[in-house]
């Protein structure tokens, strides 16, 4: 894949921005909320600790590990909790921070598992959305870019294992 020129979809600077929108819109929405940050790792790692930082209520942040990818670019619709939530989550009000949203397998599985462990509300807070792909139904509460079906990597969002750490999204041209 390095051989291929990279073409940058949404820059750093384009991120950061929309980042930054987004924290103060969900500041001013979980005001005088208890607000809890879900991020499902690995892929929202980056994207939640930039977005939290831009997040000005108090916020209790936790983890979860969920698997359907594999190293594969295609979701296989089978979603399996590898680390659970390890709060106790009543009464709070979760914001289950994800990378990307395709099918929405993923985050209608871990929607549902969180509020039967007894939030008090579960929204979702996606880096991109990619609504052709969907499969179930479902929409992110917030979200900073919606995109066509094309495979990126990039600001978390890996290649086999690979390319998390570049600042900007990306998808390689033939």
């Amino acid at each position: 894949m390095e051989n291929k020129k990279r073409n940058i979809l949404i820059s750093e600077e384009q991120i950061q921005k929309r980042i930054i929108e987004l924290g103060e819109k969900i500041s001013t929405d979980y005001q005088d909320k208890n607000l809890y940050v879900l991020s499902l790792l690995r892929g929202s790692f980056i994207y939640a600790a930039d977005l939290v930082r831009h997040i000005t209520v108090p916020t209790k942040i936790g983890f979860m590990t969920t698997s359907s990818y594999g190293h594969n670019e295609t979701s296989c619709g089978n979603v399996k909790i590898v680390n659970d939530i390890p709060d106790n989550i009543e009464g709070f009000d979760v914001l289950v921070v994800d990378d990307i949203v395709d099918t929405g397998i993923t985050m209608k599985f871990v929607m549902n598992h969180i509020k039967s462990l007894g939030a008090r509300d579960v929204k979702s807070c996606v880096l991109l959305d990619k609504p052709e792909r969907r499969k179930v139904d479902i929409t992110p509460n917030y979200c900073c870019f919606e995109i066509p079906d094309v495979f990126v990597v990039g600001y978390g969002l890996n290649y086999g294992d690979y390319y998390r750490n570049v600042p900007y999204v990306f998808n390689w041209e033939d």
